[in-house]
């Protein structure tokens, strides 16, 4: 179950990206990023969050702890935003003692064959769900040094930048943070026959992370909040595309020939 949480001092922090996330102090002694409504449009990359959290935790790789959060109209007094208040913000836990993998960071990173197997398997999982957003220039994760683990978040670009009028289609190779300087960091430093190893293994768990993503279904349905305002079924049949044989196939083969081109 995800929880309920609220607000309970005035927005600490306002992120001068895309969504404009806040910084939120909440009544269980938690801080979130919270992303939230101020267009229809932006009930649907909520939807991408939920769904994009639930099922990494199927994938079982790190992601923040989420909640969703009923942000005071006190509590946005001079950030000036088109809120919903009546609408639950999404938020992800705020991770301490972690840094934001960037193109200047990434040699902070040692290379390993844990930290591979880890990078690794946020790609597929990206080919699987369609996330166009943590590329080269963009790598969506943050790294925990003491615990040497990368942790994924932002999910709001998953089926293909929250496309729900059209079919699923395939990552390019430019999309996938395969093609990028953090890749090839990484496995340049790791030995060949350990990285071949990974990818046996990967391969082998593929359908086991599907067969766990594919019994969340119900599970997001009853979680998205109604006052969203997204119909069940639109949800329904994008997640089901995803469990298409086709689908599962085609990813496989895709993210082997992007591992090709950057190895």
């Amino acid at each position: 179950m995800i929880p309920f949480v609220e607000s309970v001092k005035k927005i600490e922090q306002q992120y001068r990206t895309g969504e404009e996330p806040v910084l939120v102090m909440c009544s269980d002694r938690k801080n979130y990023v919270c992303k939230y409504i101020r267009t229809s449009y932006a009930s649907y990359k909520l939807s991408c969050e939920l769904i994009g959290s639930i099922m990494a935790k199927a994938w079982t790789f790190p992601t923040p702890q989420v909640a969703f959060v009923n942000i005071k109209q006190e509590h946005w007094f001079g950030k000036n935003l088109n809120y919903s208040l009546s609408a639950p913000a999404f938020g992800s836990q705020f991770i301490e003692k972690v840094g934001d993998v960037t193109p200047s960071t990434y040699s902070e990173i040692t290379p390993s064959a844990s930290v591979l197997q880890q990078l690794m398997q946020i790609a597929l999982f990206d080919f699987w769900i369609a996330n166009e957003d943590r590329n080269s220039n963009n790598a969506n994760l943050i790294y925990d040094v003491d615990l040497g683990r990368l942790i994924a978040i932002d999910f709001g670009c998953i089926l293909n930048t929250a496309t729900f009028d059209y079919p699923l289609s395939h990552l390019t190779s430019t999309d996938t943070i395969l093609c990028s300087d953090l890749f090839r960091h990484i496995v340049n430093g790791v030995e060949r026959k350990l990285t071949d190893g990974i990818i046996h293994d990967l391969q082998k768990e593929y359908l086991t992370y599907l067969n766990n993503s594919s019994k969340q279904i119900s599970c997001i349905l009853e979680a998205m909040p109604q006052q969203w305002n997204i119909s069940d079924a639109i949800i329904r049949e994008k997640l089901i595309q995803l469990f298409d044989p086709a689908w599962k196939t085609g990813v496989w083969d895709n993210f082997m020939e992007c591992l090709k081109e950057n190895m």
